[in-house]
């Protein structure tokens, strides 16, 4: 299946990451040819990509935030669950996998960092997605896993609104998102959900420099019950003025780059 993604960026990194094939570039007449679309038609001539000049009338059916550029793509290049988890994401010493209440008072007791995963809980808004991958890989993430059904897929307009941050990322797409947060649970990845609930503790009280899975839930309905009841911790962000809750991608950011925080103040 192929796919025409738009936007500077969008273009200039599907080109710079080179996961995907580009069949061709499509160039508005008259663009000026500058900054990241100068640097996507040096790529596009040395991997001998056709640039195909067209009226601007024919990228604006495609969108109206095609800045000039658009390219003719394979389709996103999805990958295994398990293709994240390999390389260990865990400790190494098995002292993780086991789950009872004196281990889970254990998570980042200075015993190391580990890899991090972004789970989104059936997200549907494009846009919310697209900022959330953004952010997963601006603070370096190992992979991100999204749902199949009732969920955004990694479109075109979802590339664009991560600024191109898709085409860096490893994505896993799956049918059981409770499913593939117990596959990670026995790679010794702790999940922590993100969710304003009475039981929920103030995100900056736990330690996120371990092995680690941020699940994020949808815009309306948060976290489905089967997948919180699956993490091994819940935490939310303080609210202290007179709106109840965050945009689902702003709450994620957050907590995204308070485990960046702590993770490089561990090591400094």
């Amino acid at each position: 299946m192929r796919e025409l993604i738009y936007s500077r960026n969008a273009v200039y990194e599907c080109l710079r990451a080179g996961r995907r094939e580009v069949f061709k570039l499509l160039l508005s007449e008259g663009v000026q040819e500058k900054g990241a679309l100068g640097k996507s038609l040096k790529l596009a001539g040395e991997k001998s990509i056709a640039i195909q000049r067209v009226p601007r009338a024919q990228l604006d059916r495609i969108s109206d935030g095609h800045q000039g550029v658009a390219a003719e793509t394979s389709g996103y290049p999805y990958v295994a669950l398990d293709d994240l988890t390999q390389g260990g994401s865990g400790r190494g010493e098995g002292a993780w996998a086991d789950r009872s209440e004196a281990r889970r008072r254990q998570v980042g007791q200075g015993e190391g960092l580990g890899s991090l995963f972004l789970v989104l809980d059936c997200v549907q808004d494009p846009q919310n997605l697209g900022t959330l991958l953004r952010t997963a890989e601006a603070v370096g993430v190992s992979g991100v896993v999204i749902a199949q059904d009732r969920a955004a897929s990694i479109t075109p307009a979802v590339v664009n609104a991560s600024s191109g941050a898709t085409e860096h990322l490893r994505i896993a797409r799956v049918t059981n998102i409770v499913r593939s947060l117990q596959e990670l649970k026995k790679a010794d990845v702790w999940v922590v959900g993100l969710e304003d609930r009475p039981e929920a503790q103030d995100y900056v009280t736990l330690d996120l420099r371990g092995p680690l899975a941020l699940v994020v839930g949808s815009e309306g309905e948060g976290i489905r019950r089967l997948v919180r009841e699956t993490c091994d911790f819940v935490i939310r962000l303080p609210m202290l003025g007179k709106i109840t809750s965050l945009n689902a991608a702003v709450a994620g950011s957050i907590v995204l780059y308070e485990t960046l925080r702590q993770r490089r103040a561990s090591v400094s």
